[in-house]
C-alpha cells in the first residue's frame, strides 16, 4: 500500500514554501491516508476505467527492503501552511492518467 499525490499538489507545496520557507524543517510528502492504494486496487481501478482487465502475476512473497504499507502524514505541513492542502483525489489522478495513455 502506497499514498499517491498528483504533481499538482506537490507543485503547489512546493510554491507554498518558497513564498514563506521553514529553514531547517523536512517534509515527507504524499498523499496520506485518504490517497492510499494497493497496487492490486489499482488495478481496479485501471480496468474499471478501461474495461480491460489488468495482466499481472501475484506473488507471495514480499521484496527484501520494501514497505508493505506507507502512507504519508500531512499534519506538519497542514499546520505550517495552512492554505495548502490536497486538491486531487486518487480518482482524478487515474483518470488524467487514463486520458493521457488513450492520447498516445
Amino acid at each position: 500500500m502506497r499514498d499517491n499525490i498528483h504533481s499538482l499538489d506537490v507543485v503547489r507545496f512546493i510554491h507554498a514554501f518558497h513564498v514563506k520557507p521553514r529553514a531547517g524543517e523536512v517534509y515527507n510528502i504524499g498523499g496520506g491516508r485518504a490517497k492510499s492504494v494497493s497496487i492490486l486496487e489499482a488495478f481496479e481501478h485501471a480496468a474499471a476505467l478501461s474495461g480491460n482487465k489488468m495482466n499481472y502475476e501475484y506473488v507471495e512473497q514480499n521484496r527484501a527492503g520494501d514497505h508493505i504499507c506507507y502512507i504519508s502524514d500531512l499534519s506538519k505541513m497542514k499546520a505550517h501552511y495552512p492554505g495548502w492542502d490536497i486538491t486531487k483525489s486518487l480518482e482524478d489522478v487515474f483518470e488524467e492518467i487514463y486520458r493521457a495513455q488513450l492520447k498516445r
